[in-house]
């Protein structure tokens, strides 16, 4: 059996890297979508079942939601990059206490943002994420019954990244597949079978969370791998919990940075548009999800794929995975942009039938926030192929140019001169931006691992 977690992991330094890449990316990649379809299903169910401003209410708490989701991200991706690292030095006696740790920081990190959620939730919702009156009820319903079971949804997929980097990407995308299959069944039973309403979504959401989270255990006592999530390796490190907080910043500052645009977004949108206008974004948001998460699934193809070839010093392996994955997710955003910008009507159709000013609003919104998609998958990957070679200061500076140093002062500054429009038009300024900085570091980057495979292969 040892062999066979061997194999499995130890091919990733000798196998083709196109066959690879395919291997592990289309597996995460339709994992993610199913993800996508688990993200925005609630808006969906909850816009044809409720009324606009319940969807208004799940976009206003979306920056909660975004805070968890980073706890998790933070400790999953931080560790998953150390343990494939750590596999391609050949460091295996290392990967268990990883794990450990990993597992107690997710228990640990998102417990605290729970408890202190659920103390101040009214303050959060009215002071903080600014709720208007009218979609306080909906906000509230929502967000107290995702909180409760908040613990899963961080744990369940801090977690299974290490099913990936253990070699068993399809058994990884189940994960996600069951979690969303449960979720899709329970929302209308939920939300019309028993009139919960919002308050239903949320329930569908944390029950399918949870037994993703089961799934997840149940691998790392199974026969299909040697891991084990031991008591010992669970005693938390210094050293061991600082390198994997480091290297999963970055990720974990961007989904912060992106809790904190979507905090002012809402306001911005509340003050220009009214709620009519935070719904339509929100809708526009959950159609946008269907092309991030694809792209989050092929750098969870590639992280391992660089992660353990970077530990090896396979540059050239490394370089190619790079540019694979940028090709690849260049081809798919392209093909949505073209969707977007041609077919809107439909888009905002699934979430709302109805004509009127939520139409009109959603359609003009999608149609400028997707201005300049097609430079989004290099931005993307760009960032998160710093987090794979255990480089978080470089990965950092990127995550955060997009949405600190650029969308929140576009936010803040071009709706007072283009009211509702500035506020849409701010997207794609702040993208364009953040994709040339990309472009700049990358290409240093890239410099470097020439200089280092030379240097390497004149040493042998």
């Amino acid at each position: 059996m040892e062999n066979t977690t061997v194999q499995a992991t130890d091919r990733i330094g000798t196998d083709r890297i196109g066959k690879l890449l395919f291997d592990f990316s289309v597996p995460a990649i339709i994992g993610m979508l199913v993800n996508a379809v688990y993200n925005i299903v609630d808006r969906i169910y909850v816009g044809q079942g409720v009324n606009p401003l319940g969807i208004a209410g799940i976009s206003m708490v979306m920056p909660v939601m975004l805070v968890l989701m980073a706890s998790s991200i933070l400790i999953g991706v931080g560790a998953n990059s150390l343990f494939s690292i750590r596999l391609g030095q050949g460091r295996r006696d290392e990967v268990e206490k990883i794990m450990g740790h990993a597992f107690a920081l997710l228990f640990l990190i998102p417990g605290v943002v729970i408890v202190v959620c659920l103390v101040f939730l009214d303050d959060i919702l009215i002071r903080i994420l600014g709720v208007s009156e009218a979609v306080f009820p909906y906000a509230k319903s929502y967000l107290q019954v995702i909180l409760y079971g908040g613990i899963f949804s961080a744990m369940g997929p801090g977690i299974n990244h290490f099913i990936r980097s253990d070699g068993h990407p399809k058994t990884s995308m189940l994960t996600q597949i069951i979690g969303a299959v449960i979720n899709i069944i329970l929302d209308p039973i939920f939300i019309f079978g028993f009139g919960w309403g919002v308050a239903g979504a949320a329930w569908a959401t944390i029950i399918s969370q949870f037994i993703s989270f089961v799934w997840v255990i149940g691998y790392f006592n199974s026969r299909f791998t040697q891991l084990r999530f031991r008591w010992r390796a669970m005693k938390l490190e210094l050293q061991t919990s600082l390198t994997i907080l480091a290297i999963g910043f970055a990720p974990f500052a961007m989904q912060l940075a992106i809790g904190l645009v979507n905090i002012l977004l809402n306001r911005t949108l509340s003050t220009y548009g009214g709620d009519i206008a935070v719904a339509a974004m929100g809708i526009v948001y959950s159609i946008l999800i269907v092309i991030i998460m694809p792209l989050q699934g092929l750098n969870q193809g590639a992280q391992p794929i660089i992660g353990y070839n970077y530990g090896a010093k396979k540059y050239d392996r490394v370089k190619k995975t790079y540019k694979w994955a940028v090709i690849c997710a260049t081809i798919f955003v392209c093909a949505g942009f073209i969707l977007f910008q041609i077919f809107p009507h439909f888009f905002i159709a699934i979430f709302s039938k109805e004509e009127g000013e939520l139409m009109d609003i959603g359609v003009f919104a999608l149609r400028r926030c997707t201005l300049v998609l097609p430079v989004i998958g290099f931005q993307i990957l760009s960032s998160n192929f710093f987090q794979a070679i255990g480089k978080p200061l470089q990965g950092t500076v990127l995550s955060l140019s997009r949405q600190i140093l650029l969308y929140i002062p576009l936010l803040i500054i071009l709706p007072r001169f283009f009211g509702i429009r500035g506020v849409f038009f701010a997207m794609p300024a702040a993208d364009l931006g953040a994709s040339i900085l990309s472009a700049f570091v990358i290409g240093r980057e890239m410099r470097l691992l020439k200089r280092m495979e030379t240097e390497s292969y004149d040493r042998t």
